[in-house]
């Protein structure tokens, strides 16, 4: 039963990186379009999204942290590459 409740939540915490994660590409795309207040309202929802998730953790005692992984790009007029 611990083995299968482990992969429950590894599963959901997946899942919860990958929502988080589209907010955050969310966020870039109306930035770039220099859409303030889609911008804003995102922003608003991302961090609500957050507070909700690690409330929930706290409530049921789950240690969790979540570690956005380093996107890595290459501009067009350059060969620099930025984290």
């Amino acid at each position: 039963m611990q083995k299968q409740d482990d992969d429950r939540l590894k599963d959901n915490m997946i899942f919860v990186g990958t929502i988080y994660d589209s907010f955050e590409a969310l966020e870039e795309t109306l930035g770039k379009l220099k859409l303030e207040q889609p911008l804003f309202l995102t922003h608003l929802a991302k961090m609500s999204f957050a507070e909700e998730v690690f409330k929930r953790a706290e409530d049921e005692k789950i240690s969790c942290r979540y570690i956005p992984q380093k996107k890595i790009f290459q501009t067009e007029k350059s060969d620099t590459l930025y984290h």
